[in-house]
């Protein structure tokens, strides 16, 4: 029996364990949001016809996988040879250091400098990857609803509570529903919280308690959650920090405002097509700012690798300057590459709708406030998403008060900070 159970125990660690790669192969652990996976294995086809001695797995997994499984690989040192990873900061220590290994660091500094700092060790210089686009969080509403209920749909100024109105009347019109669906991610709940004045970040560079700013909009979130503004299903459907987005109640017509990002722009664009007419919208604004929250997923290689030159010659390949354009044109997402964004794109799409909520996103970026901006680089960002969604999403579900659920985040997050060490 304890030799059954011993061989158990291995299968299991083996399952959440991936062996590195064999010598002349690169297996990269990829998910998507739309049909990036799709064009990702074309370029990665074309580089496998131009280096024939290395062999590319690309691994399409959930994006559940990357977020739970592979920080117990990495933390066994184990894992694929390159990543796609939206765990930038926190993960860091586990990234490879590309610098000493690409043909030319300079060019990775010029072109991929601004971000550079968010997936490496703090005081570092290391080049981990680079960013396969930047995102930011926003809102989108279903215009053929607005329009059919006679409703003006919120300006660029316009406030949460504006748009809560807004979209109330028309739910209520058009018999939707719910007006509002917000994905269930701390991080999504985070951008509208320093809107309204929070700051996450003390003085040490460690977590704050949370103050008025966020103790505001998450009560005014809850509540709305409670008496149906806001989709309550998203919310209460999981547990934990598991991740929720919305889109299919948005995408299938059932609700006006939909608070996401602009990685969904893809996905908008294909699942709804011609069904009905939508808009980007920016962020609703809040008392301090009308900000979303930038970031994105970065492609990082792993310091674990057995090839690591040929991980070097994958990351130079995929960070070229034509193949950095020609990913960002085809899977419709903001590139990070300098050089792409100077020279403009053009995306390749004939939906007219998604080329203009492209073009929204890229003007919102002007709104995002400087706490926002420092989000993406900071160590204890993550933790902080996660305490956020757990307990809020408890709120929102009715099982403890808001009162407890605000202790409950500072507990959470003091305790992952003690238990950091750092």
């Amino acid at each position: 029996m304890r030799k059954t159970r011993t061989l158990l125990a291995a299968l299991a660690v083996g399952l959440l364990t991936s062996t590195a790669a064999l010598a002349g192969d690169v297996r990269v652990m990829w998910y998507s949001d739309g049909v990036e996976g799709e064009v990702m294995k074309d370029l990665l086809d074309r580089f496998m016809k131009e280096n024939p001695g290395i062999n590319v797995i690309l691994d399409n997994v959930a994006y559940a996988v990357v977020r739970d499984q592979l920080p117990v690989q990495l933390e066994a040192g184990e894992g694929p040879d390159i990543a796609r990873v939206t765990g930038l900061k926190a993960l860091s220590n586990h990234w490879l250091d590309l610098r000493p290994l690409v043909a030319d660091a300079a060019y990775w500094d010029t072109n991929f400098g601004e971000q550079a700092d968010w997936m490496r060790p703090d005081g570092s210089n290391q080049i981990s990857g680079f960013m396969t686009q930047i995102t930011l969080t926003g809102g989108f509403a279903n215009k053929t609803l607005f329009d059919q209920a006679g409703i003006a749909i919120p300006g660029p100024n316009a406030t949460w509570d504006d748009w809560a109105k807004a979209s109330k009347e028309v739910a209520a019109s058009q018999q939707v529903p719910f007006p509002m669906v917000i994905d269930r991610s701390g991080h999504r709940i985070a951008g509208p919280s320093i809107s309204y004045g929070a700051n996450f970040m003390g003085a040490d560079g460690k977590p704050a308690p949370l103050d008025e700013g966020a103790k505001t909009f998450l009560t005014k979130f809850v509540g709305w959650v409670e008496d149906g503004t806001m989709s309550k299903d998203v919310w209460v459907s999981a547990g934990g920090s598991t991740y929720r987005a919305g889109i299919e109640d948005f995408v299938n017509g059932q609700v006006p405002f939909y608070y996401s990002g602009s990685w969904q722009v893809p996905q908008l664009s294909t699942k709804i097509g011609t069904n009905f007419d939508w808009v980007a919208t920016g962020s609703p604004c809040g008392p301090a700012a009308c900000t979303g929250m930038p970031g994105g997923a970065g492609l990082v290689a792993i310091k674990y690798t057995k090839n690591p030159k040929d991980v070097a010659k994958v990351m130079d390949y995929l960070a070229r300057e034509d193949i950095a354009k020609e990913f960002a044109e085809r899977s419709l997402f903001l590139p990070a590459h300098k050089g792409v964004i100077e020279k403009g794109l053009d995306f390749k799409t004939d939906d007219a709708q998604a080329k203009a909520a492209l073009d929204i996103f890229v003007k919102a970026t002007t709104t995002s406030s400087d706490i926002a901006k420092k989000m993406p680089g900071w160590f204890w960002s993550d933790t902080v998403y996660a305490a956020l969604v757990s307990r809020v999403g408890q709120a929102a579900a009715g099982e403890m008060k808001l009162d407890e659920a605000f202790a409950r985040i500072d507990t959470d997050i003091a305790a992952k900070v003690k238990d950091s060490g750092r």
